[in-house]
């Protein structure tokens, strides 16, 4: 059974035929498309559920030879902005600016560490709250583009999908059940990560 962090998962109709690296799961995929003619597989990733198209023409090592990673190429280096006036650039500190209102200077003014300080420590801390909000949203995403795909003439999609997003795990849970074992497992892992919520730091 594979997990959430699956980095690919192919599926044939509703059985699932594959799941890992993108090689492994295309050799599968090629394997299941020679043997039957009529074969319909679909490749998903396994963390946006986003669908993954290959070229299957060919043999297996043309196949292989094709996958995006198969080329050697190392992503490039993200080019640094540069140095323009005030700031610390050495730690990676660059100076933007920023329009308050007076009100807002005068409070950042009275701020141990002054006003750059106040308003790192303001992002730092709005970027934490933010955080486990945006995972909850991307992990929904993701289960529901799934659902949709594989899943979206299957009882009880429209109520699973009300669940997903209230959200209901419980209800969730049960409304999928009489699913296909792979797609129901699969959808369930990923929405997994949608009911999980973070502690609060105290």
């Amino acid at each position: 059974m594979n997990s959430p962090s699956t980095d690919y998962i192919a599926f044939e109709g509703e059985r699932r035929i594959a799941s890992g690296d993108l090689q492994a799961v295309a050799r599968a995929a090629k394997q299941t498309l020679d043997q039957r003619k009529d074969a319909s597989v679909l490749i998903f990733d396994g963390s946006t559920s986003e669908p993954v198209d290959l070229d299957f023409r060919g043999g297996l090592e043309d196949v292989l030879a094709r996958l995006p990673a198969a080329n050697g190429a190392v992503p490039a280096e993200p080019e640094l902005p540069p140095n323009r006036g005030p700031g610390r650039p050495k730690l990676g500190v660059v100076a933007r600016e920023v329009t308050l209102l007076p009100r807002h200077w005068e409070w950042l003014a009275q701020q141990a560490g002054g006003a750059s300080v106040a308003i790192r420590k303001l992002v730092e801390e709005a970027r934490r709250g933010g955080d486990d909000k945006d995972r909850i949203r991307r992990a929904q995403e993701a289960a529901y583009r799934f659902m949709s795909a594989m899943a979206g003439n299957k009882p009880h999609f429209e109520e699973a999908t009300r669940a997903l997003f209230a959200p209901d795990p419980v209800r969730f849970k049960a409304l999928i059940a009489g699913w296909p074992a792979d797609v129901r497992d699969h959808v369930a892992r990923l929405a997994e990560r949608a009911f999980v919520r973070q502690p609060q730091a105290i």
